[in-house]
């Protein structure tokens, strides 16, 4: 039998969100067989530190893993510098992780196919990561590569991870010395480059968004499943870098069959799927503005 990945989850001050988190994920088929490494971030502040408690008190109830770990944070490191911490440590040791943070919920087989596709893309150079969500699109092909990374649910290796650049000014740097915005931008569909741009001068403190061009600028890819795997419940505007939608709500699959390997080649017609996804949010924001506008003038 394969060795399987440790999974890491990263949490901070939602209990409920946590809780529904840890409870979808002791349902996988696979977790009374793998390990686990749960960091808590410390309270930013003493309105904080209730939500924070409650969150570790939980933790301590926790069972239906091969192995348990929880690393309190004492001070607040924040999600970016938390993930970049815990994934960098947990993955030199062990070579390869599965990343969650508090607010993603897994189908049962979550933890089979991130444990397939690492066995499966190992040793592809070109494969970044391997990822659990997908956007709510219809009729894709059971799985397919995009250029770049992702951050709801996904995993890598220690040779991948060592790729991600975390200062974000080198990342523009070779992203505008090579004009690939428009391209990581999903031609002009979504603001990659804007992000990038606004970590940097400190408006958010992105982590995902340099893994994204990290894995971008050195054209590697990462295997998406046709049927999420991953439901993100932190959209109701509980979370610090989070705003209430349902734009992204996808239902966990609930059906699994062992992966067989594709060609390590971006799917471009998935790519332009995704593409016109993006533009159809735009199109739900405008609508979504301009009904309300209607409703003040009425």
């Amino acid at each position: 039998m394969k060795k399987l990945a440790p999974i890491i989850l990263f949490v901070y001050n939602r209990p409920i969100h946590t809780k529904h988190t840890v409870q979808a994920l002791q349902k996988n088929t696979l977790a009374s067989q793998s390990e686990i490494f749960i960091y808590s971030d410390g309270a930013k502040n003493d309105n904080q530190r209730e939500s924070v408690n409650a969150v570790r008190k939980y933790l301590k109830e926790i069972e239906g893993f091969k192995k348990i770990t929880v690393i309190e944070r004492h001070a607040n490191l924040g999600l970016a510098n938390s993930i970049i911490d815990g994934v960098t440590k947990i993955v030199n040791e062990f070579g390869k992780v599965i990343v969650l943070e508090d607010d993603l919920v897994t189908s049962p087989y979550f933890l089979s196919y991130m444990n397939d596709g690492l066995s499966l893309y190992e040793n592809d150079e070109n494969v970044a990561s391997i990822h659990g969500y997908v956007y709510p699109i219809d009729r894709l092909p059971e799985t397919f590569f995009i250029k770049g990374a992702d951050c709801w649910g996904w995993a890598t290796w220690k040779r991948a991870w060592n790729i991600f650049e975390p200062d974000g000014k080198v990342l523009l740097e070779k992203l505008t010395s090579r004009g690939l915005q428009n391209e990581a931008d999903f031609n002009g569909s979504y603001q990659y480059t804007k992000m990038l741009e606004d970590q940097i001068i400190g408006k958010n403190n992105s982590w995902a968004i340099r893994w994204y061009m990290s894995a971008f600028l050195e054209d590697m890819l990462t295997l998406y499943p046709g049927k999420s795997f991953v439901e993100n419940i932190g959209n109701d505007g509980s979370g610090t870098h989070s705003e209430e939608t349902k734009v992204f709500s996808a239902i966990p699959n609930a059906c699994f069959t062992e992966l067989t390997k594709i060609n390590v080649v971006e799917n471009s017609h998935c790519r332009k799927r995704i593409e016109e996804f993006f533009l159809s949010m735009k199109r739900n924001i405008f609508y979504r503005i301009y009904n309300k506008i209607i409703r003040v003038f009425k």
